[in-house]
């Protein structure tokens, strides 16, 4: 099965079956300042016929008994989903939180005693991020106005790309990225905001994209020194280009502010069709102490909210 970009998910036709959902990859082309990327329109992805006509009544209750692990969940792969909705059900299995907002949503989890764990506010996108200095002022302009609202939203973090590579040099790439963090790092420390550089795959979902490495996403916050400048470890991505997850997160957890969960291959389900032991890495992310939150960015092939208590189960450790 091939995986299903957050592009093709909101610009193809709609799936078979009453409880196949399929994902918006309304922010990570583009963050609150509205510059997202042009989309793409490539080939769906199929869906397993028998798992996405499985339409039954999700369960209800509490889903989280031990939570060492502070769990999310991120809002574009649940979009059909009316936002007060997915909040209730949220809240309804333990989890605190809801992952990749933009400012007009973060009001709508107030009812439900939620939080947004990572927010879209101004910085950048996936393919025209922090490597090329033409960004930068707009990047920089756009997290100055959006990190001040989300500390007063509660929002831990916000979120802000590499950009895509076209041709740079990793070197030069790597210097350009630490002088827009550091224009923005002191905005960041004097809001208690932590702005995460998310590692992503170029092998299939984003190619060219320039940080497709952990230890380079690491390079770059060891280089820019601040305690609110860290990666975002997208664990669906790293496993695509690297693997090694537990080893690589045992030896780096101290710059690395926040987690992404997908199946692979096909980031769907964290089930038996998969390759990762995510027990394991919920586990190991645990063992290190982190404080943080691992959200669940994967798209269901099934009922959506069966999918995600199974996964918040399974990563309950």
């Amino acid at each position: 099965m091939r995986p299903i970009s957050r592009r093709q998910a909101i610009f193809g036709t709609g799936l078979a079956g009453a409880g196949a959902l399929m994902a918006i990859d309304t922010a990570r082309a583009g963050g609150s300042g509205g510059t997202g990327e042009s989309p793409q329109l490539d080939e769906r992805a199929p869906i397993d016929s028998a798992r996405a006509n499985d339409a039954a009544a999700p369960a209800t209750g509490r889903v989280v008994t031990k939570g060492r692990l502070k769990q999310s969940v991120s809002r574009w792969c649940y979009q059909k989903i009316a936002l007060p909705d997915l909040a209730a059900a949220v809240k309804d299995m333990g989890l605190t939180a809801i992952d990749l907002l933009k400012e007009d949503e973060w009001d709508a989890l107030k009812p439900y005693g939620l939080l947004c764990s990572m927010a879209y506010a101004g910085g950048g996108t996936i393919a025209d991020g922090l490597n090329d200095p033409k960004n930068h002022d707009a990047i920089v302009k756009g997290l100055e106005a959006g990190i001040p609202k989300a500390a007063k939203a509660g929002i831990p973090n916000v979120i802000t790309f590499f950009g895509n590579r076209r041709g740079m040099d990793l070197q030069q790439g790597l210097d350009n990225c630490v002088t827009g963090l550091n224009r923005i790092k002191k905005a960041a420390e004097d809001a208690g905001v932590t702005v995460c550089l998310e590692v992503l795959n170029s092998k299939v979902d984003h190619k060219d994209y320039l940080g497709d490495r952990s230890a380079y996403g690491v390079q770059v916050v060891k280089a820019v020194g601040s305690p609110r400048v860290k990666v975002l470890f997208d664990i669906y991505h790293m496993q695509i280009m690297e693997g090694d997850l537990i080893r690589t997160i045992r030896d780096n957890h101290q710059w690395i502010a926040h987690y992404h969960t997908g199946g692979v291959p096909g980031r769907h389900e964290l089930d038996e069709t998969q390759e990762v032991n995510w027990r394991a890495v919920a586990a190991a992310i645990a063992d290190t102490g982190f404080a943080g939150y691992m959200a669940h960015e994967f798209v269901p092939t099934r009922e959506p909210l069966t999918s995600l208590r199974e996964a918040v189960a399974l990563c309950d450790v």
